[in-house]
């Protein structure tokens, strides 16, 4: 997977937009303005991804790519190093797993919106 992969994976879901908030190196994807990944382009490729909780310990265990969110709340976020050692399937359904975290925490107003 490269950084195009996952540029146009992210901006296929409904109500992605894509953005530089924080500095020319990180392409930030938020959907109603809450973000669901984070993509270094600068350094070697790795994406931010939200995670369930109780699926942190279990990916960061299994996958040596795998590591604590950089710059996020370990808890929820992990850090997926983009080297080929992950399969691009894995990837996507970690794109979608993070994008329906952000999805569930909104609100029903928020919901229709997005889905008009």
């Amino acid at each position: 997977m490269n950084i195009e992969d996952i540029r146009n994976y992210c901006l296929s879901k409904n109500g992605v937009t894509e953005g530089f908030p924080f500095d020319e190196e990180t392409l930030v994807f938020k959907v109603t303005g809450k973000m669901f990944a984070l993509v270094d382009l600068e350094d070697d490729l790795s994406i931010n991804l939200k995670c369930d909780p109780e699926k942190v310990p279990e990916l960061r265990e299994q996958f040596p790519a795998v590591i604590p969110g950089y710059h996020m709340n370990k808890k929820h976020w992990n850090t997926v190093i983009i080297d080929g050692s992950i399969r691009d399937e894995l990837i996507r359904e970690w794109i979608d797993d993070s994008y329906n975290l952000v999805i569930k925490k909104l609100t029903s107003s928020e919901r229709k919106l997005l889905d008009a």
